[in-house]
């Protein structure tokens, strides 16, 4: 798991008076898939601040296009379309692949453009022993092209399945939490800071 910032646990950023709407997307279609179980739990966490009002996108539910590019996609798609373009920040819940994201992801991801130019994205990874790192170290590649701002901090469980108990509750919680507050502290600052941004000058390349 990331180290949180030496000011993790001192003092959060104050949030705004108008909440930024976070968009949490769950990366997973898997069947038994974990990222819901984590995506809740993080969702919780954000829960906990007024800074955020919180929309959940299920990859599973989006009813994508099958090839890059084509047209297509039924309501469920302009729903999702809906909440990406209304978001002042994303977090992606991902886990990790051979070595990379799931293919789910990158095909929600590259359905859409200009919902992501000039927000906040940050990362919420879970897998084996390297905690879906490098899952995360991808998609920073990707969302760079895409002209979004991807935040330095994530979080990330390594071999998680143990980890959380029946009710989806971090048995071993503090380091999590810690680790979520650093997040969102990042979130908050580069969410309020694009959207004043956007506001007074529309983002052009």
């Amino acid at each position: 798991m990331t180290s949180p910032a030496p000011h993790a646990d001192v003092e959060h950023v104050q949030g705004p008076v108008d909440p930024l709407r976070l968009a949490v997307v769950i990366g997973s279609t898997r069947e038994g898939r974990f990222g819901t179980t984590v995506a809740d739990w993080f969702v919780g966490q954000a829960g906990r601040r007024d800074a955020f009002a919180t929309d959940i996108i299920d990859t599973r539910e989006a009813d994508l296009p099958h090839a890059f590019g084509a047209a297509g996609g039924g309501p469920s798609l302009a729903a999702v379309t809906e909440k990406l373009s209304r978001a002042d920040a994303f977090v992606v819940v991902t886990p990790e692949y051979n070595h990379s994201y799931p293919g789910s992801l990158k095909n929600l991801v590259d359905a859409h453009h200009a919902e992501w130019q000039a927000k906040p994205v940050g990362f919420v990874s879970y897998g084996g022993i390297s905690g879906g790192l490098r899952a995360v170290e991808h998609l920073r590649h990707v969302f760079a092209e895409l002209h979004a701002v991807t935040v330095r901090d994530t979080v990330s469980f390594a071999n998680p399945w143990g980890r959380f108990d029946d009710a989806g509750r971090l048995t071993d919680p503090d380091d999590a939490v810690t680790a979520a507050a650093t997040l969102l502290d990042q979130l908050t600052w580069w969410g309020t800071a694009l959207r004043t941004a956007r506001a007074t000058t529309p983002y052009g390349r």
